[in-house]
């Protein structure tokens, strides 16, 4: 079995890389922390127009009708940029979301506004718990009309709609459509670590939506949908590993102490040689994970469970030792180690922590 890309996929991922090494250097997510912006928005029409946005939507919705495979080469790519991008919310999650719940007519009118790029939309997931605050995400739906409070909703502040997870009359969850500059929603952006991927606070009062679909199994659907953008994230991920991987690399080779290169030190060979190691490892698991997106949809809730634990895990320790091996100069505001850690950690909670995917892993191996 040959879990590799083909030639004209490595082709694609190659072209993704010369656009983003050209049009997106580490100085575009730094703009975005300094003057607060929602995204970039000239970038996002450059990669809308390269059709990034389209490639897993079908041609009858005004998509290319590529696959997964395409996506996640292109997410790897934006990973290695760290882009300061609504991809994940419009493209990971809301796409997906209505391209498995939503009825045909809602995706012919709402998938060609997604491919274009011509419109961003954001997903506002079910109801968390918070130890100290209790539920944090508690709206809820009668005749369609939206009540309640969605926090952390990854760019719902630069969004033009939202697919919102709501609870109705007799408790049954399922997903709702909402024009998010209606004014019966107010958005606060929150404050996150990483604030070129920024979230808000969604206040909905009395708002009009549109249930997607006609009454599917909502629970199906709401893993599936974390199951791939599990995958998703964890080609991104894996970019960013590579990134500072080669980053650690060509600081230490270029710096000497006590006549050598600080890259000769044995120190330094262990902490990129575990960074290698870790990226490795969580490379595997995604290209598993994309695999079973694509061809083995029995595989794929354990193949994203593993995929995701890795990819954070391993994102987490290169960023850390990346910002280390370029000793008391990393943490620093003029260096890029830190755009890649703040990366790091946003990407690790955006639909679920290391421990809620690391229980659904447990259950899955369980299972099988």
């Amino acid at each position: 079995m040959n879990f590799d890309f083909s030639d004209d996929q490595k082709t694609i991922q190659d072209q993704a890389r010369l656009v983003l090494s050209r049009e997106c250097p580490p100085d575009r997510a730094r703009q975005a922390l300094e003057h607060a912006r929602a995204y970039d928005e000239t970038l996002w029409k450059q990669v809308a127009e390269l059709g990034w946005s389209a490639i897993a939507i079908d041609e009858e919705f005004g998509g290319l009708g590529m696959g997964y495979l395409e996506l996640c080469v292109i997410a790897q790519e934006l990973g290695r940029a760290v882009a300061p991008l609504p991809f994940t919310a419009s493209v990971y999650l809301a796409t997906e979301a209505v391209k498995l719940c939503a009825s045909d007519t809602q995706k012919a009118e709402w998938l060609p506004q997604l491919a274009s790029g011509d419109a961003i939309a954001c997903v506002a997931l079910p109801e968390t718990r918070s130890i100290n605050h209790g539920a944090i995400n508690t709206v809820t739906a009668s005749d369609a009309i939206l009540n309640g409070t969605a926090q952390a909703v990854l760019h719902g502040h630069a969004a033009d709609f939202a697919i919102v997870a709501a609870r109705d009359d007799v408790g049954r969850m399922a997903f709702y459509k909402a024009d998010l500059n209606n004014s019966a929603i107010q958005r606060q952006v929150q404050q996150t670590i990483d604030p070129s991927q920024a979230m808000a606070t969604l206040q909905f009062t009395d708002a009009p939506s549109e249930p997607l679909g006609n009454g599917e199994d909502f629970s199906h659907c709401y893993q599936q949908l974390l199951d791939r953008a599990a995958v998703l994230l964890s080609f991104e991920q894996v970019g960013g590993c590579e990134a500072v991987i080669d980053m650690a690399k060509t600081y230490t080779e270029g710096r000497y102490a006590f006549g050598r290169q600080v890259a000769s030190f044995q120190a330094i060979k262990h902490k990129l040689a575990d960074m290698f190691v870790a990226k490795e490892l969580a490379k595997s698991n995604a290209y598993y994970g994309a695999w079973a997106m694509t061809d083995g949809e029995r595989e794929l809730p354990l193949a994203a469970a593993t995929a995701r634990v890795s990819a954070i895990n391993a994102y987490y320790l290169c960023s850390k030792e990346n910002i280390q091996a370029h000793g008391g100069m990393g943490f620093t505001w003029e260096f890029d180690c830190h755009l890649y850690y703040r990366r790091a950690q946003l990407l690790s909670s955006v639909i679920g922590s290391a421990p809620v995917w690391k229980n659904r892993l447990t259950e899955q191996l369980l299972t099988a």
